[in-house]
């Protein structure tokens, strides 16, 4: 490479890195995430012409256009057709993506520069021992990610049961099949000297690695997938790490490293936030046959209270603040836009209105928030779980839309309880609540919530966006 094209070449690097930087930056708050996005994407641009620029091999680049064409088309169309409750799952499958273009990739790397020729030696000695190692790693952690990422989207739209799939002896299976992953990798890199029967090992290698990512998911509950989506965004930045160690390709080993880190930050959030060891998640197991999360699941409601839409509207009349908590029920029926409108109309009454948003509310990190934004609600009403929790004692009325094992105070006074020791947001405090939801079916860890009970907890049945359509009305009437 001349040195005119290696100076473009860094400077292009150089400015994608520094948007990437920039664009994760603005990732990190609700009302710059668009700007965030849109850096990113330009970042990413920037990347692919940069490394078509370095590799100068390229004999023909209308395949590539059309690749490019192509893909933003795709894209774009998905972006605007994916409802927000379709959202976990388009998170999750683009993470399938990355994790399988990184092991093709390598797996490509390894045809061109030595199956095709038909060059004799290990991978080791043709390419080097770095990448040779690091090959193996894209390919285990690509397939890893990509067939996790697949069971995870089954999981997520019903195609699989939410609840753990518990196969005897997987604890074992899945030990037994990394340590064949890393031996087939081993050998892959510095075992084989015939191309032939390398590529036969790669394509085992990728097998095993398949196989290890769907027995890694299924024993993992519908309660931890905003855990899995997050783990699963850090492998398929490890393995574009990975991958650009085998290509030499500087900028996508910093890209990959800061969605592996990003995403490992994040995982560790979600757990915290759900009083779960990273540990406890990947082993599964929640929400399944565990006899105390069962009992307390078969447990039948003996009191509860319930309103209507005039009752709920007269209380709201005569709130001073109300605070509304949105859950996975509010995505589902696309209610957003009614919780903005009944957040004027309680502001034009002089009510002051909070949004309490749960780390893990929803089925996706940041679900809620999204959601909320998207309705175009102000930023700064939307309050965290510690920001939030010492407000309640001082709120009038709470307005729980869906949400479950979040406000369930079992996890605060039962130590048997599957859930006990996770942070929830704590709106049993407050003088009156109304729990918005379709019945007393149970949440994601299937047990008993305790808040549906409670003397200031009144239920309002039916779907989310038709109740909050009828409580404005009734504010309307009563003169808002």
């Amino acid at each position: 490479m001349s040195d005119t094209r290696a100076v473009v070449v860094a400077l292009i690097y150089l400015l994608s890195a520094t948007l990437f930087v920039f664009g994760l930056k603005r990732l990190a708050r609700v009302r710059t995430a668009r700007q965030g996005n849109a850096i990113s994407a330009v970042a990413m641009l920037l990347a692919v012409v940069g490394t078509l620029i370095e590799l100068g091999i390229v004999q023909d680049y209308r395949w590539i256009l059309a690749g490019l064409v192509a893909g933003s088309l795709v894209g774009a169309v998905i972006a605007v057709r994916v409802p927000m409750t379709s959202m976990p799952e388009m998170v999750a499958i683009l993470n399938g993506f990355g994790g399988a273009a990184s092991a093709l990739v390598a797996i490509s790397i390894y045809w061109v520069d030595v199956v095709e020729p038909g060059k004799p030696g290990t991978l080791a000695s043709i390419l080097g021992g770095s990448q040779a190692v690091t090959a193996f790693l894209s390919v285990l952690i690509g397939g890893v990610t990509f067939s996790g990422s697949l069971v995870a989207y089954a999981k997520l739209n019903g195609s699989l049961p939410g609840k753990p799939i518990l196969l005897p002896g997987r604890h074992a299976l899945n030990v037994a099949l990394l340590l064949l992953s890393v031996a087939l990798g081993l050998v892959f890199a510095y075992g084989v000297g015939d191309p032939a029967r390398g590529a036969t090992v790669v394509w085992a290698l990728l097998a095993a690695s398949l196989v290890l990512g769907v027995l890694l998911v299924i024993p993992i509950g519908g309660a931890d997938m905003p855990v899995v989506v997050s783990l699963l965004n850090s492998y398929s930045g490890l393995a574009a790490c990975a991958t650009g160690f085998v290509i030499g390709n500087n900028l996508l080993i910093i890209s990959g490293s800061m969605v592996g880190a990003a995403g490992i930050i994040l995982t560790r959030i979600m757990c915290d936030a759900m009083n779960r060891s990273l540990p406890s998640v990947v082993l599964g197991g929640f929400g399944g046959d565990s006899s105390s999360g069962a009992a307390a699941g078969s447990q039948e409601y003996a009191s509860t209270r319930s309103a209507g839409p005039e009752e709920t509207a007269m209380v709201l009349e005569a709130a001073r603040k109300v605070v509304v908590v949105p859950g996975y029920g509010l995505a589902v029926a696309q209610a957003q836009h009614a919780v903005r409108e009944l957040g004027d109309l309680l502001k034009k009454r002089g009510v002051e209105v909070l949004y309490a948003i749960h780390p893990v509310a929803g089925r996706m990190p940041g679900h809620m928030n999204v959601l909320l934004a998207e309705a175009d609600i102000p930023y700064e009403l939307l309050w965290e779980m510690e920001k939030i929790n010492p407000e309640f004692r001082d709120t009038d009325a709470v307005i729980v839309l869906g949400a479950n094992d979040v406000v369930n105070p079992a996890a605060m006074t039962k130590k048997d309880s599957p859930i006990f020791g996770m942070p929830i947001l704590e709106v049993h405090h407050a003088k009156t609540v109304f729990v918005v939801k379709r019945s007393l079916a149970a949440g994601y860890a299937g047990i008993k919530n305790e808040l549906f009970e409670q003397p200031n907890t009144m239920m309002v049945f039916g779907d989310a966006k038709k109740v909050l359509q009828e409580l404005i009305g009734e504010l309307k009437q009563l003169g808002g």
